[in-house]
Formats: structure tokens, C-alpha cells, sequence
């Protein structure tokens, strides 16, 4: 069972100097501690950038009127990711706008496809669908679902025009996870007007929530988007973030985001991993789409294998050999029964 004794202050997210020293190194020790020093390798492929939301820190919100829009067809993506990913990859994640469209005619059979092709495992992060697809998606082999919550506090989340409510969202990451899925969620550090007080209520909010695995990604701001001359966040707070999470939640699957290299290039990514991050990702998209998945700008910084491996060799750790959807899948094996001549010792 986790430990979730530890309770994160202002001071972890504040901590500059040796404090924040010892707090990454602490974070660190415990992930090595639960994973060993083996890091998760999953890639990803983007299939839509159709959003039927219109969030103001995202350039994919629908009112960008400037953005070519992409739906995928699979057949593509199947080819890809059957015969040509990358031999580190032992995970997939299909991720598009909130585009039903896309969900239903694209990501849904390219997960039977590579169900039936591939032992990947499979996570999709789609927006909030309806039950029936969820379930269908769960059907054909999907068994991750990624659906970050972006930030505790209604309020903030109806002035950031955040994806539905913040109620809706919440009561789909519990529907996801009563079904059956394992849920990854996480919140964004460093939105403008954002104090210390929000970033210790949003990991608050994640520590409540039936999660697999959660996130933190520093704020960067979208070049066509209303928050486009806003500044960046901070990546040490960003950082603190994740440190703080991997003490409260040892046994969570906390990724290093690419986000990570648009705050601080280059070491940025790194730093992520020196933090407790267990995850990290490589970018599948086609090149003619990638530039119009627009998060945040469009001159990305995408994370190939080569440096992906080269982040994780430089932090002496080492690709996980094991899937994470089976490091999942054996979290939820009930412990095996003890044999009668136990039983019968432990008997009072």
C-alpha cells in the first residue's frame, strides 16, 4: 500500500537551494525505491486535432480559426505503430482533441488492430466521451485512460473556460476508474494568477482521486491563444510539483512532459526524471501533422528515441522491459491465496 503519510506544504513548493536539493533527491530515492531504476517507454501517436472545447491555454481550442485541422484515418497509424515503432516501446497512447468523431472512426479500431497485431499496451487520452464508448474502447483492449482534471477550484476552471465543469470532469475520472480503467490524471503549474495555495489544493484534488499515475506540466504559454503574453511557469516550482506528488504517492506513474523542455531546454527533461518521474514518451505523429497538434507552439520540441534514451542513460537509469499497462495489471491481481497448512498456523 502507499504511504500517504506525507502532507505537501508551501515550503516543498517554494523550496529553492539544498532544500529543493533534498527534496528532488528524496522524491528520487523514493521512485527508485518502489520501481528500481527502470523508467516506463511508451509512445505516442496524435490522431485529431479537432476540439469541440475551447480552453484558453490550448491552441487546439475550437475558436482558432487559424488552425488546418486533421482527423487521421488508422490504417496509417496501425502500419506505424505495428511495423515501425521504435524496439524501446513497450507502450502506446492514441491522444486527440475532444473530436468523437475521431474517437469512434479512428482511435477505436486502430486499438482492435493493435490489440489483435501487438502485446502493447494501450492508453488513450480522448476528452470526456459517453459511457458506451468508453466502454467500447475498454472492449477492444484499451486498458489506460488519460483525463487530467487541469486544476482544482470551479472558479479557476470556469475563467480558464477548462474543458465541461470541473464537476462533470471529476465524475468522469470516477466513472473511468469504476469501470475498470486505469485512470492517469494531472493539473498545469504556473497559470497566471496562480498561488502557492492553488498548486497545494490541486494536489490535494489528486490525492483523492482513484488514479493510476498523474501529471504535472509547467504552463507554457500557446502562441494562439488568449493567454499567449502571459509568462511562463516557473519549471523549479513545476518541479517541486512533481516531487511532492512522488512522496505523496509512491506508487503512482508520474511522466517527465515534454513541457518540461520548453521551460528550461534541454535540462529540463532530465530534471523531470532526477524528480521521481517513472514515465517518459516518445513522439510518433507524422511530420504533416505534428506541427498542427498545437498545444502550445508550434516549432515543438519532440522527443525522439534517441533522446529519449539518451535522457535516460544520462540519469543512469534504465527502459523498463516490462509494459506499463502489465506493471498496472499486476497491481490489480488479488494476493494469491495462502495454502491450507498456512492457513492453519495463522489460525488463532
Amino acid at each position: 500500500m502507499p504511504d500517504r503519510s506525507f502532507i505537501p506544504t508551501a515550503a516543498h513548493i517554494k523550496a529553492t537551494g539544498q532544500a529543493q536539493a533534498d527534496l528532488h533527491s528524496y522524491a528520487a530515492e523514493t521512485a527508485r525505491a518502489r520501481f528500481g531504476r527502470r523508467v516506463f517507454v511508451r509512445a505516442v501517436v496524435e490522431a485529431s486535432n479537432y476540439c469541440r472545447q475551447n480552453c484558453d491555454y490550448c491552441g487546439m481550442r475550437r475558436d482558432n480559426g487559424a488552425l488546418s485541422r486533421f482527423r487521421a484515418t488508422f490504417e496509417p497509424l496501425a502500419e506505424l505503430l505495428i511495423h515501425q515503432r521504435p524496439d524501446s516501446v513497450t507502450d502506446v497512447n492514441i491522444q486527440t482533441g475532444e473530436d468523437p468523431v475521431a474517437a469512434r472512426d479512428v482511435v477505436l479500431p486502430l486499438v482492435r488492430m493493435l490489440r489483435r497485431e501487438t502485446n502493447l499496451g494501450i492508453s488513450v487520452c480522448l476528452g470526456s466521451l459517453g459511457p458506451a464508448l468508453y466502454a467500447q474502447l475498454h472492449e477492444a483492449g484499451a486498458t489506460t485512460y488519460i483525463m487530467k482534471f487541469e486544476m482544482a477550484g470551479p472558479g479557476r476552471y470556469e475563467r480558464f473556460h477548462a474543458p465541461g465543469t470541473l464537476a462533470n470532469r471529476l465524475r468522469h475520472i470516477r466513472l473511468l476508474a469504476d469501470a475498470g480503467w486505469n485512470v492517469s490524471s494531472g493539473f498545469i503549474a504556473g497559470l497566471p494568477g496562480q498561488t502557492t495555495a492553488d498548486l497545494l489544493t490541486n494536489l490535494a484534488l489528486a490525492k483523492t482521486l482513484p488514479l493510476a499515475g498523474c501529471s504535472v506540466s509547467p504552463f507554457i504559454p500557446g502562441d494562439e491563444t488568449p493567454l499567449k503574453d502571459a509568462p511562463a511557469a516557473d519549471i523549479n516550482q513545476t518541479l517541486n510539483c512533481m516531487a511532492a506528488m512522488r512522496l505523496m504517492r509512491p506508487d503512482w506513474v508520474i511522466p517527465s512532459v515534454s513541457a518540461l523542455n520548453l521551460a528550461q531546454p534541454v535540462e529540463g527533461y532530465r530534471r523531470g526524471l532526477r524528480t521521481g518521474a517513472n514515465l517518459v514518451t516518445i513522439n510518433l505523429t507524422p511530420s504533416e501533422m505534428r506541427g498542427n497538434y498545437l498545444l502550445y507552439k508550434r516549432d515543438r520540441f519532440i522527443m525522439t528515441e534517441e533522446r529519449i534514451l539518451h535522457a535516460i542513460e544520462a540519469e543512469g537509469l534504465t527502459p523498463s522491459t516490462e509494459s506499463l499497462a502489465d506493471h498496472l495489471q499486476s497491481r490489480r491481481q488479488p494476493a494469491p491465496a495462502l495454502p491450507q497448512a498456512e492457513l492453519a498456523s495463522t489460525s488463532p
